[in-house]
């Protein structure tokens, strides 16, 4: 096995869902003791001004059916940079280890003897249910939580790729659904959850860019969520929940947040 090369150093940090008041005092810390910063497309520029100056930011540009480059080649870049002595912050929207690809990134520095940890943040479902005052789960409404990708998310799969789920398992759970990058997908999804015996008129609500101050929320139910997504034509990153629970949001609390959110960013 490697031994671990103690001159540098890899951080994989979740920078959240977007509003950088959501980083973690960890996350905050790792970022400004950056040498080199390997960024996605979903992290705010404000999260990024908070790196040193001398830090080098890297655009590794990964989303769904816009890859810059290949998840081999970030690889290969974080262990080069810390193997030359640098602490590596790969900065990732949400949490590293929620769809992030994080453990291929763990592997390839393990497999290179370079020191590396994960510093969770915030995953997208957690912060949308938050800034609308619903819960994700509640007795006597939803005692589970699933949280599923809309796309397989390979390079070179077509945008259109369903991963393959237990349908059947997620129509009976009776919980709540967090369905991740799934605006292309949607109808697809929705069709599998009818046909397995999910209720058409379970509410549903899609999130886009869930906690700035252009956040748009399309409420309706299971039946009818894909339909009003394409007509909204969504272009930033959204977040499809499903379930009971998700009838139990509060007005007052949404429009509350909203307003604090878009006065921060006046």
């Amino acid at each position: 096995m490697p031994q671990p090369n103690v001159t540098g150093r890899a951080s994989l940090v979740g920078a959240g869902p977007g509003d950088p008041e959501l980083l973690t005092v960890k996350a905050l810390r790792r970022i400004e003791s950056a040498d080199v910063l390997l960024y996605d497309k979903l992290v705010d520029p404000r999260i990024l001004d908070l790196a040193p100056a001398h830090a080098r930011r890297i655009d590794v540009g990964k989303r769904c059916g816009r890859h810059e480059m290949s998840q081999a080649a970030i690889n290969r870049l974080i262990v080069a940079h810390a193997q030359a002595g640098a602490h590596v912050v790969r900065l990732k929207g949400g949490d590293p280890m929620v769809f992030g690809r994080a453990g291929e990134e763990l592997e390839a520095l393990a497999a290179a003897g370079v020191v590396a940890e994960v510093v969770p943040g915030i995953t997208v479902a957690c912060a949308a249910a938050a800034g609308m005052g619903m819960p994700l789960t509640q007795r006597g409404y939803s005692r589970s939580l699933h949280l599923i990708t809309g796309h397989a998310c390979q390079e070179g799969d077509a945008d259109d790729v369903l991963p393959a789920h237990d349908w059947n398992a997620l129509a009976a759970c009776d919980g709540t659904i967090a369905i991740y990058m799934g605006s292309r997908t949607l109808g697809q999804v929705t069709q599998r959850l009818l046909a397995a015996g999910l209720d058409p008129g379970t509410p549903a609500i899609a999130i886009e860019n869930a906690t700035l101050a252009s956040e748009r929320r399309l409420p309706g139910t299971v039946a009818d969520i894909a339909a009003l997504v394409a007509a909204a034509a969504v272009s930033g990153p959204t977040l499809v929940l499903v379930g009971r629970v998700v009838a139990l949001r509060r007005q007052d609390a949404v429009e509350s947040a909203m307003d604090e959110v878009r006065s921060r960013a006046a």
